[in-house]
């Protein structure tokens, strides 16, 4: 069945920075574009970053844009997302998906 397992969620402080890495498994990773969500307490979830599958454009919700990276390795069926100049407003669950898919989150802390 098709797993997205996502990791390396963590505190970090300000100005810090956290790579989060999606491990899928049970489809044919490199047909899909991949993207990320996080989901802050109280908020709707909301769209982060996206990177297709054939071409590797890349997409990213202004909020992160310059600050975020997302990317994609087809040999290891991985998705990456390095955070950088974390803000106290990127506190959130962070979710892996894929079409009709998602993780199960893990959790960002950026706080002092």
């Amino acid at each position: 069945q098709v797993q997205l397992v996502e990791s390396g969620g963590g505190l970090v402080q300000p100005g810090g920075s956290l790579r989060l890495s999606c491990a899928a498994s049970g489809f044919t990773f490199s047909s899909y574009g991949m993207s990320w969500y996080r989901q802050a307490p109280g908020k709707e979830r909301e769209f982060v970053a996206l990177i297709s599958s054939t071409t590797g454009s890349t997409k990213y919700a202004d909020s992160v844009k310059g600050r975020f990276t997302i990317s994609r390795d087809n040999t290891k069926n991985m998705v990456y997302l390095q955070m950088n100049s974390l803000k106290p407003e990127d506190t959130a669950v962070y979710y892996c998906k894929r079409t009709g898919f998602w993780g199960q989150g893990t959790q960002v802390t950026v706080s002092s």
